[in-house]
């Protein structure tokens, strides 16, 4: 049985450390001096939150298994080993087609198994009011429905593993406990609701919030609000897209320390458009979006976002730019607390699957830099050398 080692600086320690690989599994992480020009070391990035990518569009309606295959190869080559496809409000027929593409891509292809940890549904269980809706299409937006979210679980095979609804819809309660006895997480967002409809939709077993900050309305009351009602509430962990346009800079420090650090997680929220270059494109839900040279994904000629456009690595090193917190805790929020939130193992330990990124970062850098990915202690991207 042969042992594959890697080797690099420690982000939550100081040092660096030679983690041990066999049969995909870490068998053993020891601590070494750190050597001039040699990369960062961390588990890889699990992203909860991806509509697409570099082109590819989970939600134009005609998903295909080979699509889901061509996403895990492009996030692979973003530093991604874990992610949840995110399927929004559409009718039921198109929500069933797409996570039965899905479910068709993890069962037949060797990447898409491991890569893919799940599902994310969000909708269309929503708030039909123009702002907490976002981009969802107001035509799908409908009650939350227990026999519906059953449908999709079966279609899915099991897959669903987060839906975000908005607690304050008729039905919304019901369906919160059902999906719970699924084995799905229950995200609260794009909302409206009070405050104290988040707290009785975290008795009934909501677990997260989606995106907090976003998805609301532009103009909240100062106190109570759905916001600070999240914020306070130890039940639900809270993820933030940390890209530097959906949250300025205090707004992201301020929500990370009221939250803690530690019920905190990262997600890209990227949509297909993410990852090409700035310009000007027609989409199916936006209509023409434009990327400006900052990376911003807007709808063409105003400053209305249009989804985002930036992989998860981007995020977690603008967050510890925006925040000041240490490399160390932006990547956690962005791997091992994020597959904690949904039951997954995660972490660099003997036992563990080998999954890991090596890249480059220095303080004030706007993006890490990749190297490499491994996934399940094989190599799927090397920087020059492509991606599997």
């Amino acid at each position: 049985m042969s042992t594959t080692t890697f080797s690099g600086r420690d982000p939550f320690a100081s040092g660096a450390l030679r983690v041990s690989v066999q049969d995909g599994v870490v068998v053993g992480v020891e601590p070494i001096a750190p050597e001039p020009g040699m990369a960062w070391l961390a588990p890889g990035l699990v992203d909860l939150q991806v509509n697409g990518f570099g082109g590819l569009d989970l939600n134009d309606g005609a998903l295909a298994p080979a699509t889901i295959i061509a996403l895990c190869q492009r996030l692979a080559a973003e530093g991604v080993t874990r992610f949840l496809p995110t399927i929004i409000t559409a009718f039921e027929p198109e929500i069933l087609a797409a996570v039965t593409a899905i479910a068709q891509a993890v069962s037949t292809d060797p990447l898409a198994e491991r890569m893919v940890a799940g599902i994310h549904v969000e909708g269309p269980f929503l708030s039909p009011l123009d702002g907490p809706r976002g981009a969802h299409r107001r035509d799908c937006v409908r009650d939350a429905n227990p026999d519906e979210v059953a449908r999709w679980q079966d279609a899915a095979n099991g897959l669903i593993r987060i839906l975000t609804i908005a607690p304050e819809v008729p039905g919304a309660l019901e369906t919160i406990r059902a999906a719970v006895a699924m084995g799905i997480r229950v995200s609260l967002g794009h909302s409206a609701a009070s405050a104290e409809q988040i707290r009785l939709a975290a008795d009934a077993g909501a677990t997260l919030s989606t995106h907090l900050g976003n998805g609301s309305a532009a103009t909240l009351p100062r106190h109570p609000n759905m916001i600070w009602a999240q914020l306070a509430d130890d039940r639900l962990i809270a993820s933030f897209i940390a890209d530097g346009h959906h949250l300025p800079a205090d707004t992201v420090k301020a929500m990370l320390r009221a939250k803690g650090a530690a019920n905190s997680i990262l997600v890209s929220d990227a949509v297909a458009l993410a990852g090409l270059p700035p310009g000007r494109y027609r989409t199916p839900i936006g209509g023409d979006v434009e990327i400006l040279p900052s990376g911003r994904l807007a709808l063409a000629g105003t400053s209305f976002l249009a989804g985002s456009g930036d992989a998860l690595r981007t995020c977690v090193a603008r967050a510890a730019r925006m925040t000041g917190l240490p490399l160390g805790e932006c990547l956690a929020m962005a791997s091992t607390r994020a597959a904690s939130a949904i039951g997954l193992p995660g972490g660099l330990e003997p036992g563990a699957r080998a999954d890991m990124i090596l890249f480059d970062w220095a303080e004030g850098d706007d993006g890490l830099a990749l190297r490499q990915t491994v996934l399940a202690g094989e190599i799927v991207f090397s920087a020059g050398g492509g991606s599997a």
